[in-house]
């Protein structure tokens, strides 16, 4: 029991103790540097380090800098200033703020600073995928620290971060060996300075380029290392990044909710940091990962907000991902004609990513710091002359590469675009084929003679006539209209009026078939496919009015609901959908109707080139008493 109390009144004065840590005076620690004036960075954060991320109170102590004329001072506020634009996806300030140190620190005549500030502009440009001015200042920046021959711990840093910047511009052209090499060469700089954020950093890069050659487990295994150490320093920035990139890992190895789990615990985080970048990746992954189990609304919501930040800053690469993950989920959902659009898009946003990196330039720029290198350690001018005449000849033979690559891209897809077009239009054929057999099938002809055949036989002569011309008027208008891909509305309403005719001699002209077309619509001008209606019309025939006692009608309705459309309704007064397939399923002999689903697919094909689509609605139609008492059927046409 002693012993327990006195373990309580220790943890007591331990929190007590810890609880009386605070931040150090603001205004005492700014009298204190100024009286020192510290001139190294590592100096220089000793006294400011608690103030890094406040940017008010970095705005003040550029102002008492510049009036001190204390201007090493100065440059380390305004990068620290330049960082925190960047983390919150600010580029523009970020770049006016990190250029504005880069004068400073020149009046000031501190290499460091100046190599550092480089260092910094070099980060900016590339966050904005302006990859050729990034490099440049990376590669100044090395160039000018290497001209220290006893670099300081500052320098020391800033050459880390020159060759961690040129690993991610090898990351970016897809040189992922060279691009490890170099972080490597970076992290071995920052284990010798004992700099552990520098060493995060590094095994976070290795880890994208791990992941982009397609080695996710041990991509996986250094973004682990990298977050140990964040959470070690307790780098909150560090560990959202790590955790990000694990959740993308575990939605590849197909482990959704494990990467969901994940995301969501980090989500308050990325919040508070206000990096959109950042946050716009988060949304993505989320998206991604609910898009893996079938969760398409939250999908497709999260995938849009993520798309809808990385649009809002122009983040070329995170709309290029959200445009393939949308791409994924269409396809998942069968809506393969906006997968196709989301994936074009994608491709575009790839393409116009290459396309600003400049990848000549870039490794230009690269082989020629290379090369300076090389001439300062061996001053050999033969040997400069021979490498120049080698890379020029690597340029050469990449430069056929590529363009061969290219005209045999295009060949192939010209080949497949052809291939898809002979497709189309064999389908076409097709389809205009299945229409004249389903128009002319012979149970219809077989009806109609018979019928024209019993009038002659009860000597009806002029019946038999009469109903000959009609047949072959309606046999004429069929051919004619198989050669056809569209046909005015005014002719499409006297064929199913020849048609009608034709099929009521089977009823003893017992159908009361009637056409009611609103004056304003003009049917001489309206584009319809030919025979579309005929469908309709035999279904109202065969399942409404055939088993049906009594009085039969068939009402034809045209109407213009709006300048876009074109209406169509078919109603009759039979005994509805539901009755006549319980008649139907009695059938021993069910015949095979296709004419509906052929006329969709002709339809769908008609509007292609129309700004609307097209709709067909069945409904059945019921008395007072809630009995069937008909069909009507609502076809609505695009007309512009």
């Amino acid at each position: 029991m002693q012993k327990l109390w006195l373990f309580f009144v220790l943890c007591f004065f331990f929190f007590q103790s810890n609880g009386q840590k605070k931040t150090p005076d603001f205004n005492l620690q700014v009298d204190s540097i100024l009286k020192v004036k510290p001139i190294t960075y590592k100096g220089i954060n000793n006294f400011l380090r608690p103030f890094r991320r406040d940017t008010v109170k970095l705005k003040i102590l550029a102002q008492k800098f510049e009036e001190a004329s204390y201007l090493d001072g100065k440059t380390y506020v305004e990068n620290l200033l330049g960082i925190q634009f960047r983390n919150y996806s600010l580029f523009d300030k970020a770049i006016t703020t990190h250029t504005f140190a880069l004068e400073t620190a020149k009046r000031a005549k501190s290499i460091e600073f100046e190599v550092f500030s480089l260092n910094m502009l070099g980060v900016d440009y590339r966050k904005m995928d302006a990859n050729r001015t990034a490099l440049d200042y990376n590669y100044e920046a090395l160039k000018l620290a290497e001209t220290v021959k006893s670099p300081s711990l500052g320098l020391q840093r800033s050459i880390a971060v020159s060759l961690n910047s040129m690993g991610n511009i090898y990351l970016l052209l897809k040189q992922y060996d060279l691009a490890i090499e170099r972080f490597k060469k970076s992290q071995k700089i920052e284990r010798s300075i004992h700099n552990e954020l520098g060493l995060a950093i590094n095994y976070q890069n290795i880890g994208y380029a791990k992941d982009a050659q397609g080695k996710t487990d041990e991509a996986l295994d250094y973004f682990l290392k990298s977050l140990a150490i964040n959470n070690k320093i307790n780098n909150v920035f560090g560990k959202v990044i790590c955790n990000g990139s694990i959740a993308n890992i575990y939605i590849k190895q197909n482990k959704p909710k494990e990467a969901i789990s994940l995301i969501t615990a980090n989500f308050n985080d990325v919040k508070k940091l206000g990096n959109q970048e950042m946050l716009a990746d988060y949304y993505i992954n989320l998206g991604w990962a609910q898009g893996k189990l079938n969760n398409f609304l939250l999908a497709e919501k999260n995938l849009n907000t993520g798309l809808k930040i990385a649009k809002k800053y122009n983040f070329a690469l995170e709309q290029s991902y959200a445009y393939s993950c949308l791409s994924e989920l269409y396809q998942q959902k069968k809506e393969y004609q906006k997968a196709l659009e989301y994936h074009k898009l994608s491709y575009e946003f790839e393409n116009k990513i290459s396309n600003e990196r400049n990848t000549q330039y870039v490794n230009d720029l690269i082989i020629k710091y290379d090369s300076e290198r090389k001439n300062n350690e061996i001053k050999n001018l033969a040997k400069q002359n021979e490498i120049a005449k080698l890379q020029l000849m690597k340029n050469r033979n990449i430069w056929i590469i590529i363009i061969v690559t290219f005209l045999l891209i295009i060949a192939v897809l010209y080949f497949l675009y052809r291939q898809r077009l002979l497709q189309k239009q064999k389908r076409i054929l097709t389809l205009e084929q299945d229409v004249l057999r389903t128009q002319m099938n012979p149970h219809f002809i077989f009806n109609a003679l018979n019928s024209i055949k019993h009038y002659i036989i009860n000597n009806e002569q002029k019946n038999a006539v009469r109903y000959l011309n009609k047949f072959s008027k309606l046999v004429r208008k069929i051919l004619e209209s198989s050669k056809l891909k569209e046909v005015s509305l005014q002719e499409e309403l006297a064929t199913m009026d020849l048609y009608m005719n034709i099929e009521n001699i089977r009823f003893s002209n017992e159908i009361e078939y009637a056409i009611n077309v609103d004056d304003r619509v003009d049917l001489a001008n309206i584009k319809v496919p030919p025979l579309v209606l005929q469908p309709f019309l035999e279904n109202a025939l065969w399942h409404g009015l055939s088993s049906k006692k009594g009085d039969k009608k068939i009402l034809l309705s045209v109407f213009q609901p709006s300048k876009a459309f074109i209406q169509i309704d078919i109603e009759d007064n039979g005994i509805g959908r539901t009755a006549s397939a319980k008649i139907k399923s009695k059938k021993i002999i069910n015949r095979k109707s296709i004419g509906i689903e052929l006329t969709k697919e002709r339809l769908q094909n008609f509007i292609k080139d129309f700004q609307n689509p097209f709709s067909l609605i069945f409904n059945d139609l019921f008395d007072d008493d809630k009995k069937p008492k008909g069909t009507k059927v609502a076809l609505r046409i695009p007309i512009i």
